[in-house]
């Protein structure tokens, strides 16, 4: 289920390419089901990051397929957001976000 208004984009492919903005993402599984809702005052250094080290030190991301992100002038705000509508929607956080439950 997409999350933002955004294309899906597979993350091998396209990641490294994102902009250094400001925004947010939503990281999918090969299911199409959203594991993780993130946000970053720079995305090009978030993503490169993510890249280049295949999430090594997070398991649950590793199981990344495809996201989406969108640039906002307020990331943290628009993830509080979005977070809050996912956990309304679905009766709990996304898996990779179930820490801050």
């Amino acid at each position: 289920m997409e999350i933002l208004d955004e294309k899906v984009l597979v993350w091998i492919v396209n990641a490294q390419f994102v902009k250094a903005k400001p925004g947010v993402y939503v990281l999918y599984d090969k299911n199409l089901d959203a594991i993780y809702i993130g946000e970053s005052e720079n995305l090009q250094n978030q993503f490169a990051k993510y890249f280049n080290t295949n999430f090594e030190n997070d398991p649950c991301k590793q199981k990344t397929h495809t996201y989406q992100r969108t640039f906002v002038e307020n990331p943290k705000e628009r993830k509080r957001q979005l977070l809050e509508d996912y956990k309304k929607k679905h009766g709990k956080m996304p898996r990779c976000n179930a820490d801050i439950d």
